[in-house]
């Protein structure tokens, strides 16, 4: 069978323009009422009935016939076990992509995650406290799809934020179950483990791992059960239920973001081979269908070559059907008027992956407020930062990079401001806190304030 990728081929000089852009952007996050129905039921269940819904729930979904929650946790023998049994290869790259992300992380937090303090000219201490959250959950889909890479982006910063137990959740269906696809007719003791998932829980740090996934995972570490520990925060990706789970569950826990299909958007001046920019093209069109690959660049004929390049490599590519379908609903290959324009695009894009594959990329990286994450430069392909360049790959998509950022430390912190007025503060403060609360007729905050002036006035009448 031929397949064809045509990314749909826009120009910004064109009338039609801003319609055909819009609606290429488009995508509906609309709510499906039987996922949002089904998962309040369980998440209501497993709140109620604790780990024996969620052992209901992994054999209805995941095929897994456990006889109690001991049989779904994985141990840190579990860990190592997976890890040594690695090629040598694969261990090495797992713990050179932790320790990158780890040394990334810490100078996150030495920038932007530490406590400080100053006192005012009237000896005031002000400042603020920065302290880790006690426990947190991360999600790591599991079945058909396992990424030991999220796994590392999760955790990692996790622990350099100084956070005391990380609690994982990650599905281990049963070949045939509903979680894979299947009728649900196929059952077992044990589903489908990725070692190398199980290894970079070792190098990562791990604290407990549950094999349970869905909206029942969400609700098991949202509320506790008898076995799995309540939360403060739940990150990671997964699929529909989840992320209606973990709408939910916030509010009763923190979470990460809800996150929608990858995007790729590649703005070139046509300096890269083109035969590159297909393929970063590709890397993220083979996530899934929905996922969007995008071009900007102001080079009529080097458009032209990118698509010759499509056309090449996508009969090599194991998951060619999956792009096509990408490329051709969601794709798009844009041709700009100059370089300026494309950049100005690109922020009303707000893409969650921005490839600058120019041979000057510093000209134009100031121009480019909004995106998850900007790699820079020909050689800085998407696909590094997707596993060990350093900074976390877990990224706001859909736009929301307008107002949103990567996960970081700072998503595994809180901060608490730290005031300590002195007596000389209270009597310039207590002015300035006593008229504003009278104003808004609070007497009890206006004369809390007063009775620490050396001067007490009497207290006003309301108005």
């Amino acid at each position: 069978m031929s397949l064809n990728a045509a990314p749909l081929r826009l120009s910004t000089t064109d009338p039609a323009f801003e319609a055909a852009f819009k609606a290429r952007l488009h995508w509906s996050a609309d709510t499906d009422v039987a996922i949002e129905r089904r998962v309040a039921d369980i998440l209501a269940d497993v709140r109620h009935r604790g780990d024996v819904a969620v052992i209901d729930y992994t054999a209805r979904f995941d095929g897994l016939q456990v006889a109690s929650m001991a049989d779904l946790e994985l141990t840190q023998a579990d860990f190592k076990a997976a890890f040594d049994q690695l090629p040598a290869a694969q261990r090495d790259a797992l713990e050179s992509a932790a320790r990158r992300v780890r040394t990334y992380h810490e100078a996150q937090k030495k920038a932007s995650g530490e406590s400080w303090t100053y006192r005012d000219e009237d000896g005031t201490l002000l400042g603020q406290k920065v302290t880790p959250l006690d426990r947190v959950g991360i999600y790591v889909p599991g079945g058909k799809a396992a990424y030991p890479s999220s796994l590392i982006m999760n955790a990692v910063p996790a622990h350099v934020a100084g956070v005391g137990e990380i609690i994982m959740v990650v599905p281990t269906p049963v070949r045939g179950s509903v979680a894979t696809g299947g009728s649900g007719a196929s059952t077992a003791t044990r589903g489908e483990r990725n070692e190398l998932v199980l290894a970079a829980a070792h190098v990562a740090g791990v604290t407990r791992a549950f094999t349970i996934g869905g909206a029942q995972a969400v609700a098991a570490l949202a509320y506790g059960t008898e076995t799995v520990p309540k939360v403060d925060k739940i990150t990671g990706p997964g699929n529909a239920y989840v992320a209606s789970a973990k709408k939910r569950v916030f509010g009763t826990v923190g979470i990460d973001m809800i996150a929608g299909p990858s995007e790729i958007l590649v703005l070139a001046d046509g300096s890269t081979p083109a035969d590159w920019v297909a393929m970063d093209l590709f890397s993220q069109a083979e996530h899934d269908e929905l996922a969007q690959s995008i071009l900007l660049c102001p080079d009529a004929a080097y458009i032209e070559a990118v698509q010759a390049a499509i056309d090449r490599l996508l009969p090599e590519m194991p998951r060619r059907e999956i792009i096509a379908r990408s490329l051709n609903d969601r794709g798009a290959l844009i041709l700009t008027r100059s370089m300026e324009e494309a950049c100005d695009l690109s922020n009303r894009i707000a893409p969650e992956h921005l490839e600058v594959s120019s041979r000057d990329p510093h000209r134009w990286e100031p121009l480019l407020r909004h995106a998850g994450a900007i790699f820079l430069g020909a050689y800085t392909s998407e696909s590094l930062g997707d596993y060990c360049a350093g900074p976390n790959h877990v990224l706001p998509t859909s736009g929301t990079a307008r107002f949103s950022s990567p996960l970081g430390v700072y998503d595994f912190q809180k901060r608490s401001s730290l005031i300590e007025v002195s007596e000389q503060g209270a009597q310039q403060l207590g002015v300035i806190a006593a008229e504003l609360a009278y104003g808004e007729g609070l007497q009890a905050h206006a004369r809390a304030a007063e009775l620490r002036l050396t001067q007490v006035p009497p207290m006003r009448e309301n108005k």
